[in-house]
């Protein structure tokens, strides 16, 4: 028996060696240090994925400004230097973003290949939309919108008692609530005189609640490759997303954002794609609106109300405004409007949402290299990249450098402010000015769209909250992040945290 059990072994240790021996990829000329890792296709993905920003800082005291490593059967150029983002945000000619976004979107929704030419339609036209419609002009209805449904879901319940709650909770259904409005319209009648179809509008969005949590819960395991099916709900929950979301319904609510009415005219013409894959679409702009705004609305909150120097400077900022506007704080009865040019001149407001940006954004952005080509890096190295390969950046080792921020895993709310007291655009590395010091949306081609108006969001929420509640958190610790969804970028936290609030002046 003990003779069989060596033999086995020295079967499976000799196809190991086999592998390792004709299969394992060699590192080339001028091409970075490479690592395969022990483990046939995973590679190295478990120690990535364990904990990226120290995996990425070993490999840079190790290896200097690059490393490829073999991770899930890819292989990842990371480019490890940050003076170096530039040479890979100017070298559209060789590296491509679009077929990675789409190849991952497909995986994860579900939704038509668009690259087919019997579709007609190209990435180009559709990433055009959220351009014109989340920036510029286009972002004072939006705001209009977006402050309208906050309020009207902060106040719908006016009691005077002490409430307990989850902060994330509370934030979560808020904010999703009053985004999936802004987005997706309503039925202005129901929500206003009819009770009945008022409580039909609260058990659908409870529902969308729910599924948008159950699908977003799994997005990591579904963008690492394992089939969407396998997972108990996950489909089930994306596909009742989708169906909420298809033009016949959507065609009959009020207040539609422009986003929402360009895109249902772009895809209603498209020969061969049925409904349900137009509304598998929205799923797209649903996921992107909420995934990363939710947790960083929770954050700005979070570490807002634990800062008793950051509430005061927010409350001050809030207060001054509604002098300005002739608005009175905490009158339920009178909403309050600030437009998208008072959000501009919020700078305190700003300053705590980029720290809370800096401090939970854990993003990877990656470009594919269509071709065989040489990298020049700011030092003046170059490196040869492989066609097929993946280059990625991960700004979170730039968000907590110590030689750019000053005690860099500290919360302070000022830290994106100058000495006059307005916004901050001037970091340095090494002693070297150095441009891209935040980057919680990405950036170049695949920056969002949507930056805009997610700031904005965020920064109305926390400006109705301040007007409409006393509030308290309960504990005073620390918070841990979830790094189960690093690379995704925003984290969420690893638990809620209790808070108690009630309206002011009841």
């Amino acid at each position: 028996m003990a003779g069989l059990v060596i033999g086995v072994l020295t079967v499976l240790l000799a196809i190991l060696a086999a592998w390792f021996l004709f299969f394992t990829r060699r590192r080339r000329e001028d091409e970075p240090p490479l690592e395969n890792g022990w483990l046939p296709y995973l590679g190295l993905a478990f120690q990535f994925g364990s904990n990226p920003l120290e995996f990425l800082r070993s490999r840079q005291k190790k290896y200097g400004d690059a490393v490829t490593c073999k991770i899930a059967g890819s292989y990842f150029t990371f480019i490890l230097d940050p003076f170096s983002y530039g040479a890979v945000f100017r070298n559209g000619k060789n590296l491509d973003f679009q077929k990675f976004a789409i190849e991952t979107s497909r995986k994860v929704f579900g939704h038509a290949d668009f690259t087919d030419p019997k579709y007609n339609l190209t990435y180009e036209e559709l990433h055009h939309i959220f351009r014109q419609t989340l920036q510029g002009p286009a972002l004072h209805p939006l705001t209009s919108n977006m402050m309208e449904n906050l309020q009207f879901v902060m106040l719908r319940s006016k009691t005077s008692a002490w409430t307990t709650e989850g902060l994330y909770s509370f934030t979560f259904r808020i904010m999703f609530e009053a985004g999936y409005l802004t987005l997706f319209g309503k039925d202005e009648t129901a929500l206003r005189d009819d009770t009945e179809r008022f409580e039909a509008h609260k058990v659908l969005i409870h529902k969308a609640m729910n599924d948008f949590k159950v699908f977003d819960k799994a997005f990591p395991l579904i963008v690492a490759g394992l089939p969407i099916g396998i997972i108990r709900g996950v489909k089930a929950a994306r596909e009742a997303l989708a169906e909420r979301l298809q033009h016949k319904y959507l065609k009959k609510n009020s207040s539609l954002s422009a986003l929402t009415e360009q895109r249902m005219r772009f895809f209603d013409p498209v020969p061969h794609l049925d409904e349900l894959d137009k509304a598998r679409t929205h799923n797209v702009m649903l996921w992107a609106s909420q995934a990363n705004t939710l947790p960083a609305t929770f954050w700005s909150l979070y570490y807002m109300i634990r800062s008793p120097e950051a509430m005061q400077a927010a409350k001050t900022e809030v207060e001054n405004m509604l002098q300005e506007t002739n608005q009175k704080s905490g009158d339920t009865e009178k909403p309050v409007s600030f437009s998208k040019d008072q959000l501009d001149n919020m700078p305190v407001t700003n300053s705590i949402i980029a720290e809370a940006l800096r401090l939970s954004s854990a993003s990877i952005m990656i470009r594919i290299a269509t071709e065989n080509f040489t990298l020049t890096l700011d030092s003046g190295s170059k490196i040869a990249i492989r066609k097929g390969d993946r280059v990625a950046l991960y700004p979170q080792m730039v968000h907590l450098d110590s030689d750019i921020y000053e005690d860099p895993e500290e919360f302070k709310f000022n830290r994106f402010l100058d000495e006059n007291g307005q916004k901050k655009t001037t970091f340095y590395k090494n002693g070297r000015k150095f441009k891209s010091y935040l980057m919680p949306f990405g950036s170049g081609i695949s920056e969002c769209p949507g930056r805009f108006f997610a700031v904005n969001e965020i920064k109305q929420f926390l400006a109705l909250v301040l007007c409409y509640y006393d509030m308290e958190l309960q504990g005073d610790e620390a918070l841990p992040l979830d790094n189960s969804r690093a690379g995704l970028g925003i984290l969420q936290p690893k638990q809620d945290v209790l808070f108690t609030y009630k309206l002011k002046n009841t």
